[in-house]
């Protein structure tokens, strides 16, 4: 016991794996003892829950299956709020997904570097809204020519031709929400009438 519960609740479960791993694969107590170097009597404690597992153990018996150690001790998962994305380079830009599953509204933040190219408006179908965290960010939005700074946001129909790069001398860094099917990002409430 290591006074810790829910690991010893995961080594009491490495058991019943080793044996459950066992028999479906059809091996036999005595075979897995030629394979792994390990004698039967301590394979068949250690399935049995009457022998502690221990890493020298559990290293050549996931070998012999041809499975990782993780696969035979179910370790208890500590949730992390943190969202773990990976970023991506797209055309310069540096996209990191907010959002873990896709679905009608995506969050991102990008980093878009000072040395884009010359802007190419675009139209999709979509609603976005951005807001610069720092740096100075140049949108193009129809006819306008916009340059928002940090704590400053824009919300667009993105069937309107539009583009958006940095418009200082360094990078800039924003979120980005975006609606694939023209999702608003927010409500607008109306005040209640009495």
């Amino acid at each position: 016991m290591t006074g810790n519960p829910a690991l010893d609740a995961a080594l009491a479960d490495v058991g019943p794996r080793l044996r459950m791993l066992r028999t479906r694969r059809g091996v036999t107590l005595t075979e897995l003892a030629a394979a792994t170097g390990i004698s039967k009597s301590t394979l068949s404690r250690l399935e049995s829950g009457q022998r502690r597992p221990s890493l020298e153990l559990l290293l050549p018996i996931a070998h012999a299956h041809e499975v990782t150690v993780d696969d035979l001790v179910a370790l208890p998962r500590f949730t992390d709020p943190r969202v773990q994305g990976t970023a991506r380079r797209v055309a310069g830009r540096t996209i990191l997904p907010l959002t873990r599953r896709p679905g009608a509204i995506q969050a991102y933040k990008i980093t878009i570097p000072a040395d884009e190219p010359v802007p190419e408006p675009k139209v999709h179908d979509g609603h976005e809204w951005l807001y610069v965290l720092s740096g100075r960010l140049r949108l193009l939005l129809g006819a306008h020519d916009l340059e928002l700074g940090p704590g400053e946001a824009a919300e667009f129909d993105t069937r309107q031709p539009h583009w958006f790069g940095s418009a200082g001398p360094g990078p800039v860094e924003i979120l980005s929400i975006f609606g694939k099917q023209g999702e608003r990002i927010h409500l607008r409430a109306r005040p209640r009438t009495h």
